[in-house]
């Protein structure tokens, strides 16, 4: 049997480790395909850069025609990066009747939809299990452990760099300034943390995640989205008294087939699981309405565990092929229409921090906004804060839909007696 050849996009972190895994794991891949994988040609973007592995010389090349349109290569599998270039250079490759593989969430995201059309014309795989949870396999476990069921709501921490930031914060104390800056020197946060922070990396993994989870085409401009820049150390200080820990979550629920999907920090029970997932780790929880809750923890980035899940889609693009029934899984699960839940069915419940006048009277006109749009409350702590001649008041609502807790706010705005609207987050458990 004639071995698979494979063109390799990108030789950065996830590029190296993925020719480790190839060229260590041979005997394991032989066992499982019948034959072997071979990479037959790496795009870099500097031939003579030194490298901490030993790549023969020939296999090297600067210009990304010379793999994508070898006629010996079968496979290509990218982790260079990047959107719209990297789309050409996909499509191209599946026009060419090559399989692919990536690890580029933010590619699939925004193009996924176009790139599985092309592929199901072209009868090819596109594979991309490292997109979302690095060597978590959570989409393999939603498109095929879970196909019997029905999902319900998929909510998770996918983003390494806030949990890295959050957690941090919440041991030992420190502001989101200082653990940001210690994040950067560690590697953990790019120089431009924008990605990360301000949740847009988490965002394009829910949209994935969505569409795979619901059946219906999600894009991430129907995610609603807050980062962590201004999550102070007040904020964790004060959940933590109420029980709770803050994450950024990425949440996508479905009820009646209407669908709302979010990234914001949010406060977790302390009970809850996903409390407890601390540093740079990622957690994935999936709801079925007949196998119940299920939850995935692992790595979410880093060579070895990436490179991890692009050589498992490596293998089942190669069995794939040997059964001859690649393409099958390219066909878009995207059969539903897309029905977006209408503020008045988003519910939750909320914390609000409050900076109040302190006088008598005050949280008394606050329960009356409440009342006034029939959100009850939960818990509320008030208390002095003599740096600021106020009070600060910290509200746990019952669950209350968005359209109500829009009301609520709008209306705190315009009272004399609050002098600012200091923090509100989504509550869980």
């Amino acid at each position: 049997m004639k071995p698979f050849k494979v063109g390799l996009l990108g030789l950065g972190t996830v590029g190296t480790g993925v020719v480790r895994i190839v060229e260590g794991h041979q005997d394991d891949m032989k066992r499982q395909i019948g034959s072997s994988i071979e990479i037959e040609k790496i795009l870099v973007q500097s031939k003579n850069k030194d490298r901490d592995i030993h790549i023969e010389p020939h296999k090297i090349t600067d210009d990304p025609w010379d793999v994508i349109e070898d006629d010996n290569i079968d496979i290509i599998i990218e982790v260079m990066g990047g959107v719209e270039l990297t789309k050409k250079y996909i499509l191209a490759a599946l026009e060419q009747g090559k399989h692919v593989i990536t690890a580029n969430k933010d590619l699939m995201a925004q193009h996924g939809h176009e790139i599985l059309v092309k592929a199901e014309e072209y009868g090819c795989d596109v594979f991309y299990e490292a997109s979302v949870a690095g060597g978590i396999p959570i989409l393999r476990t939603i498109e095929e452990g879970l196909s019997s069921d029905r999902i319900t709501k998929i909510m998770g921490i996918v983003n390494g760099t806030t949990n890295y930031i959050l957690s941090k914060m919440s041991l030992e104390g420190a502001s989101y300034e200082e653990v940001l800056e210690e994040a950067q020197k560690l590697g953990y946060a790019e120089a431009d943390p924008t990605s990360d922070v301000g949740g847009f990396d988490a965002a394009y993994k829910m949209t994935i995640l969505g569409t795979l989870g619901f059946h219906t085409y999600v894009s991430v401009e129907d995610v609603e989205i807050k980062g962590i820049s201004e999550v102070s150390s007040d904020d964790i200080q004060y959940s933590s008294h109420l029980g709770y820990e803050i994450k950024l979550l990425g949440i996508a629920e479905r009820q009646d087939d209407y669908i709302y999907l979010s990234v914001q920090p949010t406060l977790v029970k302390k009970s809850h699981p996903l409390a407890n997932v601390n540093g740079v780790f990622n957690a994935v929880y999936v709801y079925g309405e007949a196998v119940g809750e299920t939850m995935f923890y692992g790595p979410g980035a880093g060579e070895m565990p990436t490179a991890t899940s692009v050589v498992a889609d490596l293998i089942a693009v190669a069995k794939n092929s040997m059964l001859k029934v690649n393409g099958s899984r390219a066909r878009t699960s995207s059969y539903k229409e897309k029905k977006l839940k209408p503020l008045n069915q988003v519910v939750y419940k909320n914390f609000i921090r409050l900076y109040v006048a302190d006088k008598a009277g005050v949280l008394a006109q606050i329960t009356q906004v409440f009342t006034k749009y029939e959100v009850s409350l939960e818990s509320v702590v008030q208390q002095p804060n003599p740096e600021l001649s106020a009070a600060e008041i910290i509200i746990v609502t019952h669950d209350a839909n968005k359209e109500s807790m829009g009301q609520v706010l709008k209306d705190f705005k315009e009272m004399d007696v609050i002098h600012e609207i200091k923090s509100v987050y989504r509550v869980e458990g």
